[in-house]
């Protein structure tokens, strides 16, 4: 009987899973959408002011933008296939796109059949992002923090001219007026009231900063005579933007190009905001997790074409308020979606949001781009800028990009059919960060290399320099440099087993204090880089001993608590899941003194792994048997 009763008891259902009551999911849903509504509808709002779109037309914009990122949320929140990664992401159209479409849309003469190309660039780009998905991982080596740094740094630096412009413009002619002090106190008294929200609250109030700031501008306009609802009561009560409202898209090379790059940066802004959430929510993300999230982002970048949108991201606000919120339920995010979609066929609402005056949406748009920059800089922070190399890449791009943003014109000297690629600094700036990285750290002689099938014989390892054998064999002593030097001490060597017994000696005999730097130079157990790749590359991943390790995850957390480093296990050692956990556990009983001891023989072990992976005829001995078993009849 008691056996029966524990084979029923319920599975524990994850948080992220969770189907909360539906009073609690319309109330978490709605919030989303608030914390949300300001950033998705600017970005229709900024293009169509910038291509002279009329203002019929910028309402049927922001009916899609809405239905398509309800849409677009449930895709990712829901999943089907392995389409959607699953987690409370919500997506909304991305500001990195604003500049690039500005630029496609001018440069084929403005207004709404200009949108055409757009459309059609984002339609190609969609389908790109779906099919390299699974791909997108590998890629991610080409973009570490001094690229990604760099271009979401440019991205809010040229996007700043744009609410600059909004800012000065004449909301009853819609023409500039910088001479007009009226604007400039409508922008400058936005700013002020989303900085001053920001200071003054917490919580969910700061996260809807910009919202308030925005309606406590209009309501300031609207009292002054700057702003009127005409519009709004003209508008239908229910309405529905149907497909290519425009026309069919048309195809040009340079923006398909244009969007593709674009949706790289997306890719990878969209990879940080789910391992953010991930994070968040207490859930393990895998390569295929990346996988699904840019498939989602594919298809609904596609369906945003088709449905006169843009391409989609997940909104880092949202993922921000998961945190403060601790509503982790992905069905919050899925209602979300149900409720975007039905404001897509309320065109009045719209119609409200496009009567804000320009000066006041113009402050909000300097605020919030002037946050995309700061994310850059932030990212930049991780950069170590005592390498030459990462100087040049971030002060090349940034110089390129920003004489392009200042100076559009000098695009008209390139040929024609690639203008258009180097026409906005966001594109220029991309292609010569991700270039400049490939040339200094991908390309070229990087110190001779020792693989399996004998690239290089011992005795050229013995005339290697110390640099050379540093580049070669640091790997296999995590890079940590007087282990490196003291293996290199041992020259000559007179065979491989020589070679790999220096290695040994030289982590065993380091000083008390040499070996805790070792220890600590490994990764957590089962730490990921920015390709959610396990750090230690040589072991075995951890999800082939088991889909879900979060409790290995845990287990390295209160390992380092407890003793000050990390928790080193030699996977490819072990065979089971059950036989790693319980392997961790144990040492969790010992002293500090006993336990650095265990990890020394771990990371001798490793080392072991790493030198056998790279050296030609790393086992003499054992190959000479094998090689007499083949010669056997």
């Amino acid at each position: 009987m008691a056996a029966g009763v524990r084979n029923a008891r319920p599975k524990r259902v994850h948080p992220v899973d969770e189907v909360l009551p539906i009073p609690k999911l319309a109330t978490y849903g709605f919030q989303h959408v608030v914390a949300f509504y300001a950033g998705a509808v600017l970005v229709p709002i900024l293009i169509a002011s910038a291509i002279d779109l009329p203002h019929e037309d910028l309402i049927k914009l922001i009916t899609a933008d809405l239905f398509t990122c309800g849409i677009a949320s449930i895709i990712q929140a829901v999943g089907v296939w392995k389409i959607g990664v699953r987690l409370p992401l919500l997506q909304g159209v991305t500001f990195t796109g604003v500049a690039p479409i500005i630029a496609i849309g001018l440069a084929h003469g403005g207004g709404a059949q200009s949108l055409l190309y757009v459309y059609g660039a984002v339609i190609v780009a969609g389908v790109f992002t779906f099919a390299i998905a699974p791909f997108f991982v590998k890629l991610l080596r080409f973009c570490p923090p001094v690229v990604t740094g760099t271009l979401i740094t440019i991205i809010g630096l040229s996007l700043l001219p744009v609410g600059a412009g909004e800012a000065v413009t004449n909301p009853h002619t819609g023409e500039s007026d910088p001479t007009n002090i009226r604007w400039l106190l409508y922008a400058l008294g936005t700013i002020v009231v989303i900085v001053a929200i920001q200071r003054l609250f917490r919580g969910f109030i700061a996260t809807i900063a910009v919202l308030l700031g925005l309606a406590i501008g209009c309501a300031v306009a609207y009292a002054l005579g700057d702003m009127d609802f005409q519009r709004v009561g003209q508008a239908n009560a229910v309405g529905f933007t149907e497909p290519f409202l425009f026309g069919l898209p048309k195809f040009d090379v340079a923006a398909c190009a244009t969007m593709i790059i674009i949706l790289l940066i997306t890719a990878v802004e969209s990879t940080g905001s789910t391992m953010a959430t991930g994070e968040i929510v207490g859930k393990r993300i895998k390569a295929s997790d990346i996988a699904k999230v840019l498939r989602a982002d594919g298809l609904s970048t596609v369906i945003g074409g088709i449905f006169n949108s843009f391409p989609y991201t997940a909104f880092s606000e949202n993922v921000g308020l998961v945190r403060l919120t601790g509503v982790k339920s992905r069905w919050v995010v899925a209602t979300a979606g149900v409720i975007m979609i039905i404001l897509g066929f309320l065109p009045k609402v719209a119609a409200a949001v496009a009567s804000i005056p320009n000066p006041v949406l113009g402050g909000a748009a300097l605020t919030l781009f002037a946050t995309v920059a700061a994310v850059g800089i932030q990212t930049l922070g991780k950069v170590d800028f005592t390498d030459h190399r990462n100087l040049i890449i971030v002060t090349t791009s940034l110089a390129l990009a920003l004489w392009v943003t200042i100076d559009p014109e000098i695009a008209k000297a390139m040929p024609p059919g690639i203008d258009l690629l180097f026409g906005n600094g966001i594109t220029t700036g991309a292609i010569a960060a991700i270039l400049l990285n490939i040339a200094f750290f991908h390309l070229g002689a990087r110190g001779p290399r020792v693989a399996g099938g004998g690239a290089i014989t011992l005795d050229e390892v013995n005339a290697m320099t110390a640099h050379q054998f540093a580049e070669v064999f640091g790997h296999t002593v995590q890079e940590v440099p007087w282990a490196i030097e003291r293996a290199f001490e041992q020259r000559p060597f007179a065979d491989t087993t020589a070679l790999r017994e220096a290695f040994q000696v030289a982590v065993l005999s380091g000083s008390p204090e040499q070996q805790l730097e070792l220890i600590r130079a490994f990764p957590d157990l089962g730490a990921q880089d920015e390709t959610v790749n396990p750090l230690a590359v040589d072991q075995v991943a951890l999800a082939d001993l088991i889909e879900d390790d979060h409790e290995i995850v845990k287990l390295a957390s209160a390992y380092r608590e407890r003793f000050g480093f990390p928790l080193v296990i030699c996977v490819s050692d072990t065979a089971r899941f059950e036989q790693l956990l319980r392997n961790g556990l144990s040492r969790m009983d010992h002293s500090p003194a006993t336990e650095k001891a265990f990890a020394l023989i771990e990371i001798t072990k490793i080392a072991n792994f790493r030198f056998s992976n790279l050296v030609a005829d790393a086992n003499p001995s054992t190959a000479a048997q094998f090689s007499r078993l083949n010669e056997l009849p």
